[in-house]
């Protein structure tokens, strides 16, 4: 019986191991409504290349269709210490990231949420208030 438990937790910790998670990701932006695409064009797609992931930080480097190019995108050092890493919402994911993210329009930062799957899935919100306002969510799948 403790060999079967012991094998269990194996298998979940597995499954979960976030490093699965380093390497490119690209798909489309995704939501219909008005208010979920605002600043970013219907058709525009971003890529997520993941260098270092592990339960204590993400970087990575983010592309988005007329936004942003190569941009660099560090999770959030006072987040991660915070209750905030355990952020979770509708879909459960995995883990939750929060980084920032130049945008090449000069009009400032943009909060980037990046949300991790099981299966094998990435979501990426990308978020900016003032006279710019952007949001869109984007759902990534692994490059092949």
């Amino acid at each position: 019986m403790t060999v079967r438990w012991a094998t269990l937790l194996l298998v979940l910790a597995a499954c979960s191991d976030v490093r699965d998670f380093r390497g490119t990701w690209t798909g489309p932006r995704v939501g219909d409504s008005p208010v979920l695409r605002a600043g970013v064009a219907p058709g525009a797609h971003a890529m997520l290349a993941i260098d270092r992931i592990d339960t204590h930080g993400l970087a990575a480097r983010l592309t988005v269709d007329g936004l942003v190019s190569d941009g660099a995108c560090v999770s959030i050092e006072g987040a991660e210490a915070d209750v905030l890493s355990g952020m979770s919402f509708d879909g459960s994911p995995l883990r939750v990231y929060l980084a920032f993210v130049a945008i090449a329009d000069g009009n400032g930062e943009a909060l980037v949420v990046v949300a991790l799957y099981d299966p094998h899935r990435v979501e990426v919100r990308v978020l900016r208030g003032g006279a710019a306002p952007i949001y869109a969510i984007f759902s990534l799948a692994e490059a092949g």
